[in-house]
């Protein structure tokens, strides 16, 4: 198929997520440009980290908040033994995090009905009536604080369990560069604010007037928000992070 006829699609996801959105680019017919504007890293202080793990099974809910928590937590742990909680409820923030605990061997008790929002979350019943529960949110570092603080509302003991950080990778601009110069980027692909932000630190020096004015593909109204601030003129959210709502996205931008 040619739907995006040879248009070339900046695909800034990590490079361990980007295979997938970049071959549905390129079964369409599209360039798939892979540049990555995070990479997703262990965090130094492992043993505290497994100290935390081990002692899971004390908290009546585990919440992942993203795909990367998953893989980063069977990073630290060992799988064998963290599939056995009989009286602990895992939960999901999305589908494609509900998705990658599947594929590491973990049953998914809860997921938001719509969306990948910690708001689309605190709205399921079950989290309505949590007093004295304890909750350990697996997650990177930093990051929203809207979950945490509401559960504490409803009475809840939350902790954090922070298993990767994020960082701006080394890159070499060359060649996006050289597709701005020619009018050549189609599309930009953005899954977070932090590689937005990435994007513009690592493509700074160049035509930035020219970038803004690319047609940029979001998955939350909140980059969308952030994009607008920093000056994009053409933004379009997605009506979700999946790589086939993202595809969908694009081939109407292009």
């Amino acid at each position: 198929m040619t739907l995006l006829s040879g248009a070339h699609v900046l695909v800034t996801r990590p490079a361990h997520q980007a295979e997938n959105l970049s071959a549905l680019i390129t079964e369409l017919g599209g360039i798939a440009v892979k540049f990555p504007t995070l990479a997703i890293v262990p965090l130094e202080e492992s043993e505290a980290i497994k100290e935390v793990i081990a002692q899971q099974a004390s908290y009546q809910w585990l919440v992942f908040i993203s795909a990367n928590a998953v893989t980063m937590h069977g990073y630290y742990s060992d799988s064998d033994k963290i599939k056995k909680f009989k009286s602990t409820r895992i939960v999901a923030i999305g589908n494609a995090t509900a998705q990658a605990l599947i594929n590491a061997g973990w049953n998914v008790d809860l997921v938001a009905d719509s969306g990948f929002t910690s708001e689309a979350l605190l709205a399921m019943p079950a989290l309505q009536e949590v007093n004295t529960q304890r909750f350990l949110i697996i997650r990177g570092q930093g990051g929203r604080e809207e979950l945490a603080s509401a559960l504490r509302k409803r009475g809840a003991e939350v902790d954090y369990l922070e298993v990767y950080k994020r960082v701006k990778p080394e890159q070499d601009c060359t060649y996006v560069h050289g597709l701005l110069e020619q009018d050549k980027l189609a599309v930009i692909t953005i899954t977070s604010g932090e590689a937005l932000q990435n994007l513009l630190t690592l493509l700074a020096g160049g035509d930035q007037s020219r970038l803004l004015t690319i047609p940029l593909v979001v998955v939350s109204d909140r980059i969308r928000h952030l994009a607008a601030e920093i000056g994009f003129t053409r933004i379009t959210v997605a009506q979700s992070p999946s790589d086939s709502a993202i595809l969908d996205t694009i081939i109407k931008c292009v």
